[in-house]
């Protein structure tokens, strides 16, 4: 096998990622590609003329470099990796971005770029301007503010201030997107690359905008200085201060910049003013300075001198092209005011339709609802008129009635005044009886007292009568014939022991009828009294039903309770019988 086969056969192309600020790239290179085949593959593809702004960044170490459009690709110190990645970034910056920057994608990329270094705090920016940043930001991005449409928290997930100035304020979110929108909404009206231009012509004027920035040293103390290149000249800076200068070299004044290994000359062009001198210790730091030192007094001189013939076809071109873009949003804007007028006029008209066929269904309903009271009021009036013979016809009877009860009414008095009468008598007759009642009841006491006193007489009679027998008695017995009584009298004590026992069984019968007839007087007495109420809740009855007009029928009659009398020729009799009996005792 021939040494030649050993070897390892070459690749003929390498991978690149390219990173913009919008989009990522990956590109097959050929092995002999200088890095400016790889720039312009890149601009072409992004369409991009204004390639004099900007460059392929690269990371070596702990600093960064731009790729020579001179050399090889792979012969830099490029990473060695694959893909090698690039970033493609403005290495220049303009002095005025309203004239300079001519196409629209490059004023894109810039403002990428700017609202990037701003957020990062690359660039320090004011609270203020921030928020003012921030709504060109949200109007290039979102087009006009629309509270239908943009509704609060819509930028929630959009990153638009610095933290540090979030972290200054004690606000919340909500609250900065409230600041942010009220001046978003005086933007309306403006395009996205109006916006983009806006937000870059504040943006040009802060302090750090454009400047790179490197370590040096003035002397060989070692005294720490910041040098800043832009595209006005060169700053010196203390390090705790990259806002103001101490000391400027601006590009019109410089005579000469030139370096040697680790030391740097700036050579006024005023020979009087002392050359200045730094000090960087990397070699690849001064290199990249000196290359920025190069490119940015070429973009000087070159703003000062008469546009090329690309530059001005340029210019004409994007002259042309934001005329036209302008016409076309003037036309645009008038379609759409036309489009929104067109919009009201049809939303209007179909107001104005809904609210015709409201009017028609509700006339509709209004005489479907006149057509059924129409005919409701047929229907009443048929009733109405039926109930006026209905009302006829009983007014009528009413009126029979009417006549027929004032004929009852006067046959009512006067059956109630009867009644009256018939109370009164009734009640004066209650009276006598009550008192013929208390008087026969004092006289059945009388007659019990009376009776006690017979009954007391006959006990001392009957005593006396035993007396006289005990003491007559043994002159009767020592005579062998008695002698007959006088006037035919029997003195036989068993005789008179029998008329002695039948005269007290004739008291205990008279006392015995004389209390049952008592006892029967005061029941009757007590019926009449029932009846007596009775009769008087009837008349109150009769009254109640006179005072609400309710009368009796005629010819019907009420029945009233007779008087009871009590029998006195029973009650004298006794009276008579006991009397004698009390004498002949």
């Amino acid at each position: 096998m021939s040494i030649l086969g050993l070897k390892k056969k070459q690749p003929k192309t390498f991978k690149v990622k390219v990173i913009t600020m919008d989009a990522d790239m990956e590109f097959s290179c050929e092995v002999k590609w200088k890095g400016k085949d790889l720039f312009d593959l890149v601009c072409r593809t992004v369409g991009l003329r204004e390639t004099w702004f900007f460059g392929l960044r690269y990371t070596v170490k702990d600093t960064y470099a731009w790729l020579k459009p001179e050399k090889k690709v792979l012969d830099q110190e490029v990473p060695k990796e694959y893909p090698i990645t690039f970033h493609f970034l403005a290495k220049f910056f303009p002095e005025k971005v309203e004239e300079e920057l001519v196409q629209e994608i490059t004023q894109h990329l810039f403002f990428l770029q700017v609202k990037k270094q701003i957020l990062d705090e690359e660039i320090f920016c004011s609270p203020e301007a921030s928020v003012l940043l921030a709504s060109y930001a949200v109007q290039a991005k979102y087009g006009d503010y629309d509270p239908n449409f943009h509704k609060p928290g819509f930028l929630g997930q959009d990153e638009l201030l610095p933290k540090r100035v979030l972290m200054q304020y004690q606000m919340t979110p909500d609250m900065w997107e409230e600041k942010i929108t009220a001046w978003y909404a005086e933007h309306r009206g403006i395009a996205r690359d109006e916006a983009e231009m806006d937000y870059l012509k504040i943006a040009q004027d802060l302090e750090m905008y454009g400047v790179s920035y490197f370590s040096i040293t003035q002397n060989k103390k070692d005294t720490e200085l910041l040098l800043g290149v832009d595209a006005q000249g060169l700053h010196i800076y203390n390090p705790n201060s990259k806002l103001n200068p101490n000391k400027s070299f601006p590009w019109s004044g410089i005579r000469n910049i030139s370096y040697s290994e680790k030391e740097f000359t700036i050579k006024p062009l005023d020979k009087k003013k002392e050359v200045f001198k730094f000090y960087s210790s990397q070699l690849r730091v001064n290199k990249l300075i000196l290359q920025l030192c190069i490119g940015n007094h070429d973009l000087f001189m070159r703003r000062r001198k008469v546009d090329s013939i690309e530059v001005q076809q340029m210019k004409a071109q994007a002259k042309e092209e934001k005329a036209r873009k302008k016409m076309e949003r003037q036309i645009l804007a008038r379609e759409k005011q036309m489009r929104e007028e067109a919009e009201r006029a049809k939303e209007e008209m179909e107001r104005r339709l809904f609210q015709l066929q409201d009017e028609a269904r509700l006339a509709n309903e209004a005489l479907i609802r006149s057509e059924e009271t129409a005919d409701l009021l047929a229907e009443k009036a048929q009733i109405a008129e039926e109930e006026a013979k209905l009302l006829a016809h009983k007014a009528a009877e009413a009126e029979q009635e009417r006549q027929r009860l004032e004929v009852t009414t006067l046959k009512t008095k006067e059956e109630k005044r009867l009644m009256e009468q018939k109370m009164r008598e009734a009640e004066l007759l209650a009276v006598k009886l009550v008192e013929e009642s208390e008087r026969r009841s004092k006289e059945a006491d009388h007659l019990k007292q009376d009776l006690s006193e017979a009954k007391d007489a006959e006990r001392r009679a009957k005593q006396k009568l035993l007396e006289i027998t005990k003491t007559t008695y043994p002159l009767i017995a020592a005579y062998s014939s008695p002698p007959a009584p006088p006037d035919g009298g029997d003195l036989n004590p068993e005789t008179g022991s029998m008329r002695s026992d039948f005269k007290d069984t004739d008291m205990k019968r008279l006392s015995m009828e004389i209390e049952r007839e008592r006892l029967e007087y005061m029941e009757k007495s007590r019926h009449l009294q029932d009846q007596l109420k009775e009769l008087k809740s009837e008349i109150e009855s009769l009254k109640l039903e006179e005072q609400q007009g309710v009368f009796p029928l005629r010819g019907e009659a009420r029945a009233y309770p007779e008087p009871a009398y009590l029998p006195h020729a029973t009650r004298n009799s006794a009276y008579m019988d006991q009397m004698s009996y009390l004498e002949e005792v």
